[in-house]
């Protein structure tokens, strides 16, 4: 782990806000919670939500509350009791445990997934910290709600389970990945994370923060950084990362990448098989 925690991103720069908004697609940052309430899958990109049943999303749809997740927002503090479950719709949430003022980042969550998923399936207080990296928008739910809606409709339950299985498994391989593989293989793998998350290639990321989360030298991630760039894998500017051959990139990651990826590929799987035939 680092021995201190840089600002996540840089003061955006004209050029540096399309990117962010090719990357996150969020509106403008609110000062509070948007009103609208979904009431059809058509409403949510969230993967969790979007894979619920016609009869599930009515029974949730009514409490979930739309908000804007801004930069550097904590969702989640260790060893505190959450009020929310946090179902991403766009924007990338960095899952981290936090010691005496380090962090050592242990996994990413995006569309695909939810803050605090696992607190449904076993724990009271959270173990981990989660703070908002990349702005964007999420569906939140009180606890008690959820957990009321999921006792009356237990396949809502099932679909987070899988979630968290998945995700589980995303914290375990990367403490194994961090003693195990390269420095080369573990950026390459994060990248790629990253980008699955937000679902596009350009990330509003900087080498400190990489250096911190991945608990390695800014200079060594420079180093890598540059390799990957005059390979033709990504491209740098400032304050942001554009991966151009994601398919090399890949071939650079580690095996934990794949490994993960088809976690979180196979419980979706395993929900859409349980999905009645509409």
């Amino acid at each position: 782990m680092t021995d201190h925690v840089p600002a996540i991103i840089e003061a955006p720069d004209s050029s540096r806000g399309a990117a962010l908004t090719q990357a996150s697609a969020t509106r403008p940052v609110l000062s509070r919670p948007m009103t609208e309430r979904p009431h059809r899958r058509a409403f949510v990109k969230n993967a969790i939500l979007a894979s619920l049943s016609p009869q599930d999303v009515a029974a949730i749809g009514e409490l979930l509350e739309p908000i804007v997740l801004k930069e550097r927002m904590v969702l989640q503090e260790p060893k505190r009791r959450l009020e929310h479950i946090y179902f991403i719709e766009s924007g990338l949430v960095s899952l981290r445990l936090v010691a005496e003022g380090c962090i050592l980042e242990t996994a990413m969550i995006g569309h695909q997934g939810a803050v605090a998923a696992s607190l449904l399936v076993g724990g009271h207080l959270s173990t981990h910290q989660a703070v908002v990296l990349f702005p964007g928008t999420a569906h939140r739910i009180r606890v008690e709600d959820l957990n009321r809606v999921m006792n009356e409709r237990p396949a809502i339950r099932e679909h987070l389970v899988q979630y968290v299985q998945a995700l589980t498994l995303h914290c375990l391989q990367t403490g194994l990945c961090g003693v195990r593989h390269d420095r080369d293989k573990r950026l390459a793998s994060w990248l790629c994370f990253a980008s699955d998350a937000i679902g596009a290639p350009v990330l509003p990321v900087t080498h400190d923060y990489l250096s911190t989360a991945l608990g390695l030298r800014r200079a060594g991630v420079t180093e890598t950084l540059i390799r990957f760039e005059e390979q033709g894998l990504i491209r740098k500017m400032r304050g942001v990362l554009q991966i151009d051959d994601r398919r090399c990139l890949e071939q650079r990651a580690c095996c934990c990448y794949k490994l993960v990826s088809s976690a979180y590929g196979s419980s979706q799987l395993i929900i859409s098989a349980k999905e009645p035939a509409s």
